[in-house]
């Protein structure tokens, strides 16, 4: 299997490395030539055009800043489509608009070619050393026809779903990161204005109930994918009313210091609402119903069982 590769910029660079060390053959292009030197010196082979890769062949990659370069780059002049057979495969690795993803992938496809959306996450050093989660969206039989070299740069490769399903998911994972790290900004900057040390408040906070993953990412099976509200001390009940209560202390906190708290001001507001609804004596993750009203949509899933629990004090 022939690789292209379009964009071995910081991120490009690693992966394309670890897939030539995997023993495929690979043309690649960048619109700064010396950024492939160290490539070339691993036996990459020079294209002057990203046509000219595609050309060459059976799998091309890009990765590049955004939505503008890769439209430009797959679909410009001397672009991957002008480049691609019929059968041949596309594969965009950046951080992408899942609609121009779709809109692409119908272009590719009328010309009898496939698409797929494959963003990562990991940052430069994942791509250097091959520890990238890769999110991957398209057809499933084009996406096992390929996943041999996906896992000569991933290590946690994941079929997404359909075409954009892969760009969905690194987007909404990038803004769950973006929000959290706002949060703690918040509140570590009021910990530290309100007189405690900032070590004492990341060791409390890293081994509280929060840090320990309780109610986090790993317990949503548990709870809101699963419809389960009911209190349950198995589960890491904590009470809507008592976490309404002490989320309402720190922003009283915050007030008497004069410490700006945008997200923890829209939290409380929720848990409000939720305790508007009669909610108080069920469990935080009920609270999350309302923006599933919000949204007309209900998060739900089946998740094997006995794989996602974890029993934590709160």
């Amino acid at each position: 299997m022939d690789i292209g590769f379009i964009g071995v910029g910081n991120m490009g660079a690693g992966m394309a490395n670890n897939i030539l060390k995997a023993g495929y053959s690979m043309t690649i292009h960048d619109v700064r030539r010396d950024a492939a030197g160290p490539l070339l010196e691993a036996g990459a082979k020079w294209g002057d055009t990203p046509q000219y890769v595609a050309a060459q062949s059976d799998v091309t990659f890009t990765s590049l800043p955004g939505p503008p370069e890769v439209e430009a780059v797959a679909l410009g002049e001397a672009g991957v489509l002008a480049g691609m057979r019929p059968g041949s495969i596309y594969i965009d690795l950046s951080t992408n608009s899942p609609t121009l993803i779709r809109q692409m992938e119908g272009i590719f496809r009328q010309r009898g070619m496939h698409m797929l959306d494959a963003p990562v996450s990991g940052g430069v050093i994942g791509a250097r050393t091959g520890l990238l989660a890769i999110m991957v969206g398209g057809d499933e039989a084009v996406y096992q026809q390929v996943k041999p070299v996906l896992d000569a740069f991933g290590d946690n490769v994941v079929y997404c779903g359909a075409i954009g399903a892969g760009s969905i998911c690194k987007l909404v994972h990038n803004c769950i990161s973006a929000i959290t790290s706002q949060a703690i900004s918040e509140l570590f900057t009021l910990g530290v204005k309100a007189g405690a040390d900032v070590k004492a408040l990341w060791e409390t906070t890293r081994r509280g109930a929060f840090g320990r993953g309780a109610g986090g990412i790993h317990r949503l099976p548990d709870s809101w994918f699963s419809g389960d509200f009911e209190p349950d001390w198995d589960k890491g009940f904590f009470a809507t009313k008592l976490m309404r209560k002490d989320v309402g202390l720190a922003t009283q906190l915050a007030r008497e210091f004069h410490v700006p708290m945008a997200l923890a001001n829209l939290a409380e507001q929720e848990l409000i609402e939720a305790m508007n609804r009669g909610w108080g004596n069920d469990p935080t993750t009920k609270v999350r119903l309302l923006q599933e009203e919000r949204a007309g949509v209900q998060v739900r899933g089946d998740f094997p069982t006995g794989n996602t629990r974890l029993v934590i004090e709160a």
